[in-house]
């Protein structure tokens, strides 16, 4: 026998509990609002009994049938010396001065290379330069038979000095190429 659950019809509903009544209102607090109230009022009075207390004379306060011992006379000091005259030198001096250094001639190390990879393939180098090619920069792929076998270099220069050689270095860099060194042009 099959069960008709859509004629079955609809439960009925319980009434929601606690909906019917509003709720209950708490009554004011009075004597928490006395307590404050009061606290309120004694801090007004400190504030006005200490008022202008510091501006009072001596004579009018109650402690003033205390005897109090006389200020001691101040001693007179003696006025302070005049502010000497100072007295510049290297204003008049300096501009009719010459001063000799003695610059040390620079040793230039020779001729420097950069090298920026070494390659077992002449393919991978050849790579290498033309994206150095693209920067702006001519670089040689050099072959060279060691111990370890055949490498492909890829060697810029040479140059004369090393600060040109670290200005082609940081404009690789800027590129994405951070392998390069610099050493003396063997």
């Amino acid at each position: 026998m099959a069960k008709d659950y859509a004629g079955r019809g609809r439960p009925a509903r319980k009434p929601a509990r606690g909906r019917s009544k509003a709720p209950a209102k708490k009554p004011f607090p009075w004597p928490m609002a006395l307590v404050v109230v009061a606290l309120l009022c004694f801090f007004g009075y400190l504030l006005l009994t200490i008022q202008g207390a510091s501006d009072r004379e001596e004579g009018t306060t109650p402690d003033a049938a205390v005897e109090q011992p006389a200020p001691k006379p101040k001693k007179e000091q003696a006025p302070l010396p005049e502010k000497p005259q100072e007295d510049w030198q290297y204003i008049d001096v300096l501009p009719n001065s010459e001063v000799e250094v003695e610059v040390p001639e620079q040793e230039t190390g020779g001729p420097y290379q950069m090298q920026c990879g070494s390659f077992r393939s002449e393919d991978q180098a050849n790579a290498m330069r033309a994206t150095i090619a693209f920067q702006g920069l001519e670089s040689q792929v050099r072959r060279s038979e060691g111990r370890n076998g055949v490498w492909f270099r890829v060697v810029l220069g040479p140059y004369e000095r090393k600060r040109l050689a670290e200005k082609d270095r940081h404009t690789l860099q800027r590129s994405g190429i951070n392998t390069c060194q610099i050493w003396l042009w063997n």
